[in-house]
């Protein structure tokens, strides 16, 4: 049987020249890993639809999806997932971490230090592809 295909959206927030990374908790699947927050795309719901929502449940804050960047396909052993990533305008609130354990705020260039979910590298990629192109 083929595996399942997962649909999850993935937010780029900037702010003052950095981007927001957060880690994946300890009680999540891929624990320590960093990742662009969001999360899967519900039956009945438009990808900018999830995303506000995601980040309402996960990070307690309000966002404008300003445009589509990219749709990245990264297969799991049990699962196959297509991350949209957008780039999104923070308008409120305040970062209340619930599915991530700390929240940070970096440059691009600093990016590929982290340790980052698979699914999540062609995000970075194609931003540091954008600031060179």
């Amino acid at each position: 049987m083929p595996p399942v295909i997962i649909d999850v959206t993935a937010a780029v927030i900037v702010k003052d020249d950095r981007i927001c990374c957060a880690r994946r908790a300890a009680h999540k699947e891929h624990a320590g890993y960093w990742e662009f927050p969001g999360g899967k795309l519900e039956l009945g719901e438009t990808l900018e639809q999830c995303l506000v929502r995601e980040l309402a449940e996960e990070l307690a804050i309000e966002v404008r999806v300003e445009r589509f960047l990219l749709t990245s396909r990264h297969r799991y052993p049990d699962k196959i997932i297509d991350l949209h990533a957008f780039q999104v305008r923070w308008l409120c609130g305040d970062f209340n971490c619930v599915d991530h354990d700390l929240i940070r705020w970096l440059p691009l260039s600093e990016l590929q230090q982290l340790p980052w979910s698979a699914a999540d590298i062609p995000i970075i990629d194609h931003l540091l592809a954008q600031t060179i192109g």
